[in-house]
């Protein structure tokens, strides 16, 4: 499959995103939230990198994908289906994703996330993993997943594709 998301944008936008979404992977895992400033960094990536690399009406419509999955997540939130830094980070995400790739990315969103669910639930059963990493919060969630580590990992992998495909 071919992305719509072109190698010139993934490549600008990687090395901005990248450390953000290993800070709110990590955070998500340590404590289960995900900070406001994580997600507002990440919006700022996209208002200053993306003003440079794309078309300014390209530009717009992905920021409009912002404001529609923000008011989805604020929907999905209150009907308590995911936590309020999820639905906040998915939004700050949204202009990443070309609208053509929808599709794919929600597809590779799910393998991430069902990935991302079997690897944490193994991990927690590794007594040298779990002494390592005893302060943090989501491994005593029986219910609750870090939802954090696949959004993240989507993201990541989505725009390391993208570099990918222009060497």
């Amino acid at each position: 499959m071919t992305l719509a998301l072109t190698p010139t944008e993934a490549m600008w936008f990687l090395p901005f995103v990248l450390p953000i979404c290993v800070w709110v992977a990590h955070s998500d895992l340590r404590a289960m939230r995900i900070p406001n400033i994580a997600v507002l960094a990440l919006v700022g990536v996209f208002l200053c990198v993306g003003l440079i690399v794309m078309p300014f009406e390209a530009y717009l419509w992905r920021l409009a994908a912002l404001g529609i999955v923000l008011v989805i997540g604020f929907v999905i939130t209150s009907l308590g289906m995911v936590g309020a830094g999820d639905a906040k980070f998915a939004a700050a995400m949204a202009p990443f994703v070309v609208p053509g790739d929808g599709l794919f990315f929600l597809m590779l969103f799910s393998m991430v996330l069902i990935g991302s669910w079997v690897t944490h639930r193994l991990a927690g059963r590794v007594p040298v993993l779990r002494r390592a990493t005893a302060d943090w919060a989501s491994w005593d969630q029986n219910k609750l997943f870090p939802m954090g580590v696949a959004l993240a990992g989507a993201l990541a992998i989505y725009l390391i594709m993208g570099a990918a495909a222009g060497l």
